[in-house]
């Protein structure tokens, strides 16, 4: 199974506020889009009702027990339907704070944007986890002039 986590998180783990991101780094975006185009996302009820609409070159799984969704993504009721469906494929868990949660436990990667930035509003966290289960890789270190910003992106590889 390869069940993968990606989030940006701030100093305090913030996840995002109002049901949206707190922050918008457009080259963090663009990682987003790189290492989950061509995969399958899943996420729960809210974070799918968050996107502006459907994110081409990805399925989307919403895990929820609402099937009325749409019919353009798969609608899965259970965490153990998901994981079952994924012994042998690659997906990412892209949110909410819950989802996240549940699928902390399965997930093989993790590859967390670190902010270097906190928000004292943020309604969303970052689930705690043990740093000594991951082998922790830093893939870069950048800086975004516009909202002035240092940030890393991270894997995290269970070990």
């Amino acid at each position: 199974m390869a069940i993968n986590i990606i989030a940006a998180i701030g100093k305090n783990n913030e996840l995002g506020k109002n049901n949206d991101l707190i922050w918008r780094i457009s080259e963090d975006l663009k990682f987003f889009a790189k290492k989950t185009m061509g995969h399958d996302i899943i996420m729960g009820r809210k974070t799918f009702e968050s996107l502006p609409n459907l994110l081409k070159g990805r399925r989307h799984i919403i895990l929820t027990r609402n099937p009325t969704i749409m019919p353009e993504v798969i609608v899965c009721d259970s965490i153990e339907e998901i994981v079952d469906r994924y012994k042998r494929k690659e997906a990412y868990v892209i949110g909410g704070a819950s989802i996240y949660a549940q699928f902390l436990e399965y997930a093989k990667k993790m590859y967390l944007t670190e902010i270097d930035a906190e928000c004292k509003d943020a309604d969303v966290f970052f689930p705690q986890f043990n740093e000594e289960e991951f082998i922790k890789t830093i893939l870069d270190e950048k800086y975004d002039n516009k909202l002035d910003l240092n940030y890393k992106h991270v894997l995290y590889k269970r070990r």
